[in-house]
């Protein structure tokens, strides 16, 4: 590998990308420990790492491969170890954590996929809403008795199901992309060889 090659790898977005990786296991101690509030701070630094790194990424022409496998990889792990830890704590619903985990190995295994023949399907407004939905969701988890309390039934619950139905509509129109742009792929692969 070139130094060229190591220095447009090695750069602030994908760093922070790094940084959101190493905070995975942090939260995952501070959760299973009971310092619930210490977790949601490390899980809202990092998505605030999440929204720094994919800003300066843009802004600076600073995207790379590494970065766009690392980055949602970052993210994903993130949202699992959080809904993990919520449904051992008995606060989120393991059918819910069930169906998210589902839905990114489904990801996960189309995006390799789908890199092995040069095709790249990029997050769509769905998925950034589902993911900004989960988010939200998640961080309600940490106020479930407040707002049973205020509102006399489990909004987190109902919020994290709206982000389940949220991920798996984003999961049709990734799929539905993503099963265009591969025949697209192969027609041009056809047309190449003809």
């Amino acid at each position: 590998m070139t130094e060229k090659k190591k220095q447009k790898i090695w750069n602030v977005p994908n760093a922070l990308t790094m940084v959101r990786m190493a905070l995975i296991p942090v939260f995952w101690y501070l959760m299973m420990t009971d310092r619930l509030y210490a977790a949601l701070a490390v899980f809202v630094a990092a998505s605030l790492t999440d929204i720094a790194d994919g800003y300066i990424a843009r802004k600076y022409d600073l995207i790379t491969d590494f970065g766009k496998l690392m980055d949602p990889l970052a993210d994903k792990l993130m949202v699992i170890s959080m809904m993990a830890s919520l449904a051992i704590k008995g606060i989120a619903p393991w059918a819910a954590l069930a169906i998210i985990v589902a839905k990114e190995l489904t990801m996960v295994t189309g995006g390799l996929i789908l890199l092995k023949h040069n095709v790249v399907v990029y997050a769509r407004w769905i998925g950034k809403i589902a993911q900004a939905t989960v988010v939200c969701s998640l961080i309600s988890c940490f106020f479930h008795e407040w707002l049973l309390k205020t509102f006399g039934f489990p909004v987190h619950t109902v919020l994290l199901w709206i982000a389940v139905g949220m991920t798996l509509a984003a999961l049709c129109v990734y799929m539905r992309q993503a099963i265009g742009q591969y025949r697209e792929a192969k027609a041009k692969e056809k047309k190449g060889e003809s």
